[in-house]
Formats: structure tokens, C-alpha cells, sequence
């Protein structure tokens, strides 16, 4: 009777609270999950930003740049598209958030990214732009539409907590041992354990492969020392754990 194939970690870098995903998707290709989150994500409920929404949603073109960036919004704000308006989401979570919360007609690239989204005809030359997101990230869409012509109405409606390493992670870090893979959907979450967690920590993690949800990401985690990096073809967990996975047997 064959062995057993070898046990492997995923890492995940997501918020505290949003590894469940990552998790399931490590289970199916036989994984298990060391979560490490760089930080919480923490809902605005203020006067500002419930006036910059009201100024984002009235824009002719509306981008939510997360499903957390949704949620937010709707705790806010009924959200019902006007006439004329186009809804976009920068992937298909955010899509599934915004139907959820009861916009049927989101528009969502099928490249999962800046790029992709970027590249939607309601963006080609939109007069305004409302972008509901979060204070940091996706730091290309706003200048590249405003290199368009557009006047970009920006919504934080929840903000990145940092949050410091917590000691079990950091303890089974430091014990990681066996074929091991980041998931890497932030650039931001990366650059945050890498620069703010105890070197003998970080060093355990850079000699593990990395799954990237973009090409772009693959391109920072080589640029910040990882010697075996790819990218997904999506970044949806499944799609970055089944990468892992090769990465790890290859």
C-alpha cells in the first residue's frame, strides 16, 4: 500500500477572522492552515464617512474594491444602484457581496485584480468614479482613472487595524517545519510581517514557496527575497491552494 503523501502548510496572511476560506481550501489538497494576521478589519460608523459614501454611490461608476469593502458600505447605506449607474466589484467575492446585499447587476472582471477591473468598459472614460475601499491598497485604480479624466470620489468605510503578532502564530511559525507556501493576496499584509515581525520569525517564512493572487504580487514577494514564487490564476483560496500545492511538490 503507497505512503501517505508528505503533510504541507498553507500560510495564510489574511485579516483577523477571515481564514475560514483559506482554511477549507487547504483541507481539500491535504494542507493544514497556519493563519497569521497582520490585522483586523474594523468598520467605519461616522458622519464622514457616511458623507463620502453618499458622494461615492452618486458617481456614475461605483468600484468596491472588497467583499469587506461591501459589507461596510451596507452598514452604512441601503445600497441600490441609480439609472444609469455602473456597479463594479473587483472580483467575484465582492460581486457575490454586492448580491448579497441586494445589487443584482454587479459587474466583475475576470481578471481579479487592478488590471482587470481597469480594464471594464464603464471605466474606459467615466465622467466620476466612487471607489468605497479602505485607507492603503490597490494604490494604481484612483491615479490611473483620474489619468482617464475622471474625478474620483474616494469612501473609506472601514479601516486595516494592525494588530501585533499574536505568540501561538508566532510560536508555531518558529516551528514550522516540512513543505510550507504563502498565499499572498496583499501586498500590504506581506510588506507588514515582513518588516514588523521578530527576524527569526520572518526568516522561517522566507523559505517558504509563495502562491500570489496576481502576477503583480509574485513580482513584490521576489523583490522582497522569496526564491520560489508563482501566480494564481485567480485569487480565490482554492486557486491559491492548488497552486501551493504544486509549488510544494514540485
Amino acid at each position: 500500500m503507497p505512503a501517505p503523501p508528505p503533510p504541507w502548510t498553507l500560510v495564510s496572511l489574511r485579516p483577523a477572522g477571515g481564514h475560514d476560506a483559506m482554511r477549507r481550501a487547504a483541507a481539500r489538497h491535504g494542507a493544514r492552515l497556519l493563519a497569521l494576521s497582520p490585522w483586523a478589519l474594523r468598520p467605519c460608523d461616522d458622519d464622514d464617512a457616511r458623507r463620502a459614501l453618499d458622494a461615492a454611490l452618486a458617481c456614475e461608476a461605483v468600484l468596491f474594491t472588497s467583499p469587506a469593502a461591501v459589507r461596510a458600505a451596507a452598514a452604512l447605506r441601503p445600497l441600490r444602484p441609480g439609472p444609469g449607474q455602473a456597479w463594479l466589484a473587483v472580483g467575484a467575492g465582492s460581486a457575490a457581496a454586492l448580491r448579497r446585499a441586494g445589487v443584482a447587476r454587479a459587474q466583475a472582471p475576470a481578471r481579479m485584480d487592478s488590471e482587470g477591473v481597469l480594464a471594464l468598459p464603464a471605466l474606459a472614460a467615466p465622467a466620476s468614479v466612487g471607489l468605497v475601499t479602505a485607507p492603503g491598497g490597490r494604490g494604481m485604480i484612483a491615479p490611473t482613472l483620474e489619468g482617464r479624466g475622471a474625478r474620483v470620489l474616494r469612501a473609506d468605510v472601514y479601516r486595516r487595524e494592525p494588530l501585533p503578532p499574536a505568540p501561538r502564530a508566532l510560536a508555531a511559525l518558529r516551528a514550522l517545519q516540512g513543505p510550507a507556501c504563502v498565499a499572498v493576496s496583499s501586498g500590504e499584509a506581506l510588506e507588514r510581517v515582513l518588516d514588523g515581525w521578530p527576524e527569526d520569525a520572518v526568516a522561517v517564512l522566507r523559505r517558504c514557496a509563495v502562491a500570489a493572487a496576481s502576477e503583480r504580487l509574485a513580482e513584490l514577494a521576489r523583490a522582497r527575497g522569496f526564491a520560489r514564487v508563482a501566480s494564481a490564476a485567480s485569487p480565490r483560496p482554492a486557486a491559491l491552494a492548488a497552486l501551493a500545492q504544486q509549488l510544494v511538490a514540485g
